[in-house]
């Protein structure tokens, strides 16, 4: 395990938002969907590819809050421009489980 600081830690930036559009992005070498986040009027609307589509249907993000890391650099995945990080935690099959938000946080609140 590498140690870093909490300096280090500080310039991740994570933030809450919440999915307003999912769509199947069958170009993915795994199967992934792409989602588009609303963080709220600072951060604005972001898309994401996220490999959540055994355990999470279309129907069950949209509308639901999400954290991401909002400040890596944009990646290309195939076709599409990720530009944050949606995190989440893997299964006993490697499968990605979302990081739960258990009360309601404005859209781009920042994790402390």
């Amino acid at each position: 395990m590498t140690t870093i600081t909490f300096d280090d830690f500080m310039k991740v930036d994570i933030r809450i938002g919440t999915v307003i559009e999912v769509s199947d992005f069958p170009e993915a070498r795994k199967p992934a969907y792409k989602l588009k986040i609303d963080f709220g009027d600072e951060i604005g609307v972001k898309k994401s590819s996220a490999q959540i589509t055994v355990h999470y249907s279309r129907e069950d993000l949209a509308g639901r809050k999400v954290a991401a890391v909002v400040n890596f650099p944009p990646r290309q995945i195939g076709p599409f421009m990720s530009e944050v990080l949606t995190l989440g935690f893997a299964d006993n099959n490697g499968d990605v489980i979302l990081v739960g938000i258990d009360k309601d946080a404005p859209n781009g609140s920042r994790l402390h």
